[in-house]
């Protein structure tokens, strides 16, 4: 019989999931939610206030790990921790299909070719397309840097590189920033934000 428990256990765990109804996240209810994000991440996403991320087409994925992050405290922000506080996870769900569901910032013309050309040559060195993909679009849980503020993502490494920032499979951008100079970190987030 106790031999028997754990398949029991597992049973009844998988009725459980195959009978429970699976719900579509509501992009009414994630565009409504995001009015709390506007102030500071902007409207629609984009993001006009410094060192504040923009979220328009982020990942699904990545969105929500990120507030289930800032949730359980694995990331910290003061502004972010008492909004994350009030959400449910249905929210974090809707949220992020909400962002996802929007269109990225505008293309910016570039001020610095020859910065641009030194942080794609950053971007090729340290295999960035890996896992933010050719476009730089992001994937799943990995996040959209194409386009993103410039002044954030020279945060966001610096954050990287200190260890700062965590979570998830994070290691390997603690890995990655880690090398990077500060001549490094500036071209190529000013590459990737051109483009």
């Amino acid at each position: 019989m106790i031999r028997q428990l754990p398949r029991l256990a597992a049973s009844l765990i998988l009725i459980a999931l195959l009978s429970s109804p699976l719900h579509a996240a509501d992009l009414v209810a994630g565009k409504e939610k995001a009015e709390l994000c506007s102030g500071c991440h902007g409207e629609a996403g984009i993001s006009q206030t410094e060192n504040i991320p923009s979220l328009a087409a982020q990942p699904d994925a990545f969105i929500q790990w990120q507030l289930v992050f800032f949730r359980s405290g694995t990331r910290k922000n003061e502004q972010m921790q008492p909004i994350v506080d009030q959400l449910s996870n249905e929210d974090v769900r809707n949220l992020g299909a909400y962002f996802a569901s929007l269109p990225p910032a505008p293309k910016k013309p570039d001020d610095n070719p020859d910065l641009s050309a030194k942080g794609a040559q950053a971007a090729a060195g340290r295999r960035c397309a890996s896992c933010h993909t050719d476009s730089y679009a992001g994937t799943k849980a990995v996040a959209r840097i194409a386009g993103q503020r410039e002044e954030y993502l020279i945060k966001a490494l610096h954050d990287y590189k200190s260890s700062t920032r965590a979570g998830g499979g994070m290691a390997a951008m603690a890995d990655v920033a880690y090398s990077l100079s500060e001549e490094e970190i500036v071209a190529l987030a000013h590459y990737l934000a051109h483009l």
